[in-house]
């Protein structure tokens, strides 16, 4: 615990991921001061045709949001998972619906080229 306190005092975040797929992520949830929440995607990407898994998804987000932490909706991977968890207020998305993984140096690389094309 002092570690996450130490480097959050230097500006870092956290995030529990794959949340819902154990019963002891909710007692991580009571005692790791987390900063995102990440739903697991098991349960995303089954919104439109299990109920269950919509609830669950559902749930997740308004116990995040009571406790002041942001959501975060693993394998939204079309357009209508996506609209999906837009009306269910879920704050960021992931997944191939949203775009494909690239590696981080390609935005570097793309951000370098446009800042020599206009040096100001």
């Amino acid at each position: 615990m002092y570690l996450i306190q130490s480097f959050k005092r230097l500006g870092c975040s956290f995030a529990l991921d794959d949340f819902g797929s154990g019963m002891s992520s909710f007692s991580y949830l009571k005692t790791l001061p987390i900063d995102y929440l990440k739903i697991d995607g098991g349960f995303v990407k089954e919104i439109l045709t299990d109920p269950i898994a919509l609830e669950i998804v559902e749930s997740i987000h308004r116990i995040g949001h009571v406790m002041q932490i942001k959501t975060i909706a693993e394998f939204v991977e079309n357009d209508t998972i996506f609209t999906e968890i837009k009306n269910i207020g879920i704050d960021y998305v992931q997944g191939y619906g949203i775009g494909k993984p690239q590696p981080f140096i390609l935005p570097v690389i793309k951000n370098s080229q446009e800042m020599d094309r206009n040096p100001d």
